[in-house]
């Protein structure tokens, strides 16, 4: 990626990109960021009023058919209206630097959605001297001249992939902030310890008391607890980020496909009488309290006979032991009319540690009995058993809740989560290095190694908002957002 000037955050060049998604819409937008984006925005379209900061204009888009230095000697005259075609109506909005996305000069021309306009617009910007965008590079720019830290910048791309209602909220708001305003109370408790320790050791001549080792434990015990919390935070904001996989499993007929239908609200899986029904993975994404969750709905378990079945369900079978094997949750599929077999117990077996639910499925023919029996069989193998009837229904929302708490762990929702693996090592490294330094303080190490430690812990804080992030780290982070962002 070709970057803005890191040192001082400010760009020499101007970039262009169509920052609406391919394809034909309503409304296209083509965005230009820097020094030259109103001159050549100028050259692109003819706004019927004079641009101003932060308003739209209505303008035409120009079919240009002359060269570029015609139309730039032509632009300013009474009659160079005469000399363009108007292909489009368009939308301009100017922003101008500091007060932009950017902090730079900014346009957006906001033309209905052809390609074919979208294109034009793009050519001839990039005519006219505008070079084609990388990937995130707008929010990059924004991040650089200190619009953004690393946080907020992360959460624009965030946003604009998240699935669910809970992840679009969770996103806006780290936009806001709420991540860096979470950490901000640590950082700044550590630089103040720091600062005094450092002063006992600069000042050690003068009448400067060296700090205590108790007071050095209490500021250390005194941070601790706010960072362990916000890295204890990523078990639900990982899961909220990025979702879980569900695999559905169990023996043939034992009405797999029909709690997937019922869990997914509608009839997304081939359901027969027939035991072998399922012979390949099926699989749709739901949300769950928001939480994303791939359901895979598997081929039935035949252990015994696999040497007499067909190719096909030998092919399924495998795939189901290999979902079974990646998903993060498991959901074991039972007959409640039916006494247990050694090929369930194998499968009680094979997800003994991990997390697993299972349905008892068939309920609604139990007698009241066996209904009862079942009812009291509140686990099985250690794991909640919960009734259930896809043909009625009975159990669902239960079996729904079951699965979300499983999800999440128990987990609370809270603002300023952590959401990715970068995030949380930046915070796993400082509570690391945190908890160094109130070791070596306790053994009574000097002061100059315990800064060590401190400043490592800083170190990493800073780099979770991004203040000492490399260049590598950078470009691989804004390299995964969509151009024209």
């Amino acid at each position: 990626m070709t970057a803005p000037n890191l040192e001082s955050g400010t760009a020499t060049d101007t970039i262009a990109a169509i920052s609406t998604p391919p394809g034909r819409g309503g409304i296209g937008i083509v965005r230009l960021s820097g020094p030259e984006a109103a001159s050549i925005a100028a050259l692109l379209v003819r706004p019927h009023q004079p641009l101003k900061h932060a308003h739209a204009r209505l303008a035409d888009v120009i079919d240009i058919r002359e060269a570029a230095d015609a139309v730039q000697e032509a632009a300013d005259s009474e009659g160079a209206r005469a000399r363009f075609t108007s292909i489009d109506e368009a939308l301009v909005t100017f922003f101008a630097g500091p007060n932009s996305y950017t902090s730079e000069d900014l346009v957006e021309i906001a033309a209905h959605g052809s390609p074919v306009v979208l294109e034009l617009l793009l050519r001839r910007a990039l005519e006219l001297g505008a070079r084609l965008a990388e990937p995130g590079e707008f929010t990059q720019r924004a991040f650089l001249a200190g619009r953004l830290d690393l946080t907020q910048a992360e959460a624009v791309r965030d946003l604009i992939d998240a699935q669910t209602l809970t992840q679009a909220r969770q996103a806006a708001s780290q936009m806001g902030g709420a991540l860096s305003r979470r950490a901000a109370p640590v950082k700044q408790s550590l630089v103040e310890l720091i600062a005094l320790l450092e002063a006992g050791i600069d000042f050690a001549e003068d009448d400067i008391d060296v700090t205590p080792q108790t007071e050095i434990a209490r500021r250390i015990d005194r941070i601790t607890p706010t960072l362990a919390g916000l890295e204890a935070s990523f078990a639900r904001g990982r899961i909220v980020h990025d979702g879980l996989t569900l695999a559905i499993v169990g023996r043939p007929n034992m009405g797999k496909s029909s709690l997937f239908n019922r869990l997914v609200e509608r009839d997304r899986a081939i359901v027969t009488a027939s035991p072998g029904t399922t012979r390949d993975l099926v699989t749709e994404r739901i949300s769950l309290g928001g939480i994303p969750i791939e359901l895979v709905d598997t081929a039935g378990f035949r252990e015994d006979a696999r040497e007499l079945l067909e190719e096909a369900e030998q092919l399924g079978i495998r795939r189901s032991h290999e979902a079974l094997a990646d998903a993060a949750l498991v959901l074991i599929v039972l007959d409640a009319t039916q006494p247990l077999i050694e090929e369930d117990r194998r499968l009680l077996d094979a997800v003994e540690g991990r997390p697993a639910i299972v349905a008892l499925n068939k309920s609604d023919l139990l007698t009241a009995e066996s209904e009862s029996a079942s009812a009291s069989q509140s686990t099985l193998a250690g794991l909640p058993a919960l009734p259930t009837s896809a043909l009625t229904g009975e159990g669902i929302p239960a079996l729904r809740e079951r699965i979300l708490a499983l999800a999440t762990g128990g987990a609370a929702a809270e603002p300023g989560m952590l959401t990715n693996l970068r995030q949380h090592q930046a915070v796993t490294t400082a509570h690391s290095a945190l908890a160094d330094a109130a070791k070596a303080n306790a053994g009574g190490i000097p002061h100059e190694m315990i800064l060590l430690d401190l400043y490592r812990a800083l170190w990493a804080l800073d780099s979770l908002t991004g203040q000492t992030t490399s260049d590598d780290i950078l470009n691989l982070i804004f390299s995964t957002f969509c151009i024209g962002k």
